[in-house]
């Protein structure tokens, strides 16, 4: 088979998820890497004291489960209705190469979670997840967050009310207008960026 082509994702068959359905579970045989079509992904862990910890979204286009273990050491659920497409690293080993991007682009947003969730002040970690997803929208500064934000609050290691209370300081402070549930707006692109030094 070879390294993994554009052509042979594209043939591939999507399978639909719907929220919160179970993509794989920690403990369950690993060999499949997958690719989000549409919607999105949350990755995360049940810690020791029965907290959730998320410890990646991915979205349409980004690859995720790939790993070298037997069994998978994390979750993986569908955030929405979410289609993803699945491709076994156990046929051939030359899959890796065309994976070698997508494994190194995962790597680099584990490093800078850790960076996030190692921050002081909650707002200082609400600020960076939006700078975050900006990004990952394509600088954007219009987002619609695909997570609700108990989901945010796990990713960033919060309680929900207190990824609510930052929303609203930042508001306040006219950094960000917040629009409806999901909706956020970036007024003041530089000032998140200040509280992020």
């Amino acid at each position: 088979m070879g390294p993994l082509t554009q052509g042979q994702v594209e043939s591939m068959p999507i399978s639909s998820f719907v929220n919160g359905q179970c993509i794989y579970s920690s403990g369950e045989r690993a060999g499949q890497a997958y690719r989000v079509e549409f919607g999105a992904v949350r990755v995360y862990r049940v810690l020791a004291n029965g907290r959730r910890q998320i410890l990646a979204f991915h979205f349409g286009g980004n690859w995720f489960g790939l790993q070298n273990e037997d069994l998978h050491r994390s979750n993986a659920e569908a955030i929405g209705v979410t289609g993803v497409k699945s491709v076994s690293l156990h046929e051939d080993p030359l899959i890796w190469q065309g994976l070698l991007p997508a494994v190194l682009e995962n790597f680099l947003s584990a490093q800078e979670h850790q960076l996030v969730i190692g921050r002081q002040s909650a707002v200082e970690r609400v600020a960076a997840f939006l700078l975050e997803m900006s990004d990952r929208s394509g600088h954007s500064y219009r987002l619609e967050l695909s997570m609700p934000r108990v989901d945010v609050a796990d990713y960033l290691g919060l309680t929900i009310e207190t990824v609510s209370r930052s929303l609203t300081k930042l508001k306040n402070k006219r950094i960000i207008n917040l629009l409806g549930a999901r909706g956020i707006e970036i007024l003041e692109y530089r000032a998140l960026q200040n509280l992020c030094l």
